[in-house]
């Protein structure tokens, strides 16, 4: 959305006229940014409604769905929503995986963490914890799509914990003071060292019950 989140080169990378180069060609001719993240935001809420009532506990989870999920969340606003991006794209100095290789690590991704840790029903919290920070990592490394893709993370992660019985995830853990730590899982994760992410997990799983006790 904005320019200082990605450098990016192609087709994808075009922003809206009139935004001054910080909010990308969208549907909607908008042009400011806190009025992009208000949509956005707002289709995020609507695409949670959705995805309850199309996602079993039993449910496996595929690249499909993931595409699915972020089509549903954001085409009424990009074009090229649920399609893999065709830009390479970096963040500080930390570049994603390469364009032309999206297809298939998305491929890897469904044939192994998708099959091997969803569906998330019945799992205890141990079991749990793993499931969501090897999918989440490695889907963030993949970084599928031009943009949304840490919430569209977050949203998978959201679906498999309500599969495994939990109440709605508090991300908080991982936003503010706990950004941090959740970037350097991120890295670790790279060599498929997923411990640093698992113990951001077990934070939000954490607070997820706090606040949960206390609106019981």
């Amino acid at each position: 959305m904005i320019r200082s989140r990605y450098d990016a080169h192609g087709p994808e990378a075009e922003f809206e006229p009139g935004s001054r180069g910080r909010v990308l060609r969208n549907r909607l001719g908008i042009v400011r940014v806190r009025e992009m993240q208000q949509a956005e935001s707002e289709a995020l809420l609507a695409v949670q409604e959705w995805a309850v009532g199309h996602f079993a506990a039993e449910h496996r989870f595929t690249a499909q769905d993931i595409c699915r999920l972020h089509r549903q969340w954001l085409g009424g606003i990009y074009a090229w929503a649920g399609d893999y991006r065709s830009v390479n794209i970096s963040k500080d100095d930390f570049t994603f995986a390469a364009a032309a290789q999206v297809p298939r690590l998305m491929r890897d991704f469904e044939q192994k963490e998708l099959a091997q840790d969803t569906p998330c029903a019945g799992m205890d919290e141990a079991r749990l914890v793993t499931a969501l920070a090897r999918t989440h990592a490695e889907l963030i490394l993949i970084h599928p799509f031009r943009e949304g893709n840490g919430r569209c993370a977050r949203l998978l992660a959201w679906l498999m914990a309500l599969q495994a019985g939990l109440p709605s995830l508090d991300f908080s853990p991982m936003a503010g003071r706990g950004k941090r730590d959740y970037i350097a899982a991120v890295h670790q994760a790279l060599g498929t060292d997923y411990q640093a992410m698992e113990n951001c997990f077990r934070r939000v799983l954490r607070r997820t019950w706090r606040l949960y006790g206390a609106q019981a």
